[in-house]
């Protein structure tokens, strides 16, 4: 979780990647849940790995603890002084890497129902993709597992895209494997990563599989993660175990088109809300139209008319535009 998530600016300028909320709860914590319920299987620790203290403060710990707990885990928390890539990342977490782990990036969401081969040391979770030349890829023998990583293909290796979810057996020997890299300083790109290690598994005899996911959603950017939280409540509307409109909102003279999620202690007047939008607690909507939109806490938009829009925390927007970006605390008016 230590990036600075410059492709999500503004909204990643005060609050980190992973916290930003999408369909109504942080990206991280939807994360975490969702690879529980693959796992099917007690968690003993969820450890994190966070950046400067500076940005990744108290709040941020607070909200991580109380995910973990929820899930009965221990939470411990771990910080990546230097952006030295995903090998490095994970090695800050060393105390943590013994026995069976996930290694997840905290900036994708997934929709997955698999059984962990039990057979296999290491599983590298997939989602099949019609352009793999735009990915990085497994390569796979004859008995369906994988030989190789390669990245973004020019000639079809497969059709299986690494999302950034892995599970280990006993992830000490993939810490064993990346401090060599580490002692050694083998670096792609200036920086270690947790590709060169796996490859020195493979290079062992260990036996890697595939995982497939129904669903790999991203939260890169602006427009990719308004999609991904339409896709997200989408699912959440045919799974019905989630409320999406919060009891304490007060409709006046407004009109929801589902699917949404409505926060608490929102206030919509005079307004049309949806479908595929999300309202943070706290907010007020009036005289306006919105739809395809995310729109976060303690927010007041009059006369507008939004789609695809992407409001931050504690905004005051009152005029005529339609695809907006607005970072927390702005003023339009």
């Amino acid at each position: 979780m230590a990036g600075r998530g410059s492709r999500l600016r503004p909204h990643s300028l005060t609050v980190p990647k992973p916290l930003i909320p999408v369909a109504g709860q942080p990206i991280v914590h939807r994360l975490v849940k969702d690879i529980a319920k693959v796992l099917k299987q007690p968690i003993e620790e969820i450890a994190f790995v966070l950046g400067d203290p500076a940005f990744f403060g108290d709040d941020v710990v607070k909200s991580l603890k109380t995910l973990a707990e929820n899930l009965g885990a221990k939470a411990s928390i771990y910080r990546q002084d230097l952006p030295l890539g995903t090998g490095h990342a994970i090695m800050c977490a060393k105390p943590s890497l013994s026995g069976p782990a996930v290694i997840a990036y905290a900036d994708t969401l997934i929709r997955a129902e698999f059984d962990l081969d039990s057979n296999a040391d290491s599983v590298i979770w997939t989602k099949q993709v019609d352009n793999p030349q735009a990915y990085g890829v497994v390569k796979l023998n004859e008995n369906d597992e994988i030989v190789e990583l390669v990245e973004k293909p020019e000639t079809f290796v497969s059709d299986q895209a690494v999302i950034g979810i892995y599970y280990f057996k006993d992830v000490a020997v993939l810490k064993g494997k990346l401090q060599e890299i580490l002692d050694e300083s083998v670096m792609n790109g200036g920086e270690y990563q947790i590709n060169d290690g796996i490859k020195r598994m493979m290079a062992d005899g260990k036996v890697f599989k595939t995982g497939t996911v129904d669903e790999w959603m991203d939260c890169g950017n602006k427009a990719i993660t308004i999609e991904t939280n339409q896709r997200m409540l989408g699912f959440l509307k045919v799974n019905g175990n989630e409320q999406l409109i919060a009891s304490s909102a007060k409709l006046e003279n407004a009109n929801i088109i589902e699917p949404c999620f409505i926060g608490e202690n929102v206030v919509l007047k005079n307004s049309t809300v949806g479908p595929f939008v999300s309202v943070g607690n706290n907010t007020i909507i009036e005289n306006t139209t919105v739809k395809n939109s995310l729109i976060q806490t303690h927010t007041t938009i009059k006369n507008a008319n939004l789609d695809s829009a992407m409001v931050g925390n504690h905004v005051k927007y009152d005029g005529n535009y339609t695809s907006i970006s607005i970072g927390d605390y702005s003023v339009l008016e």
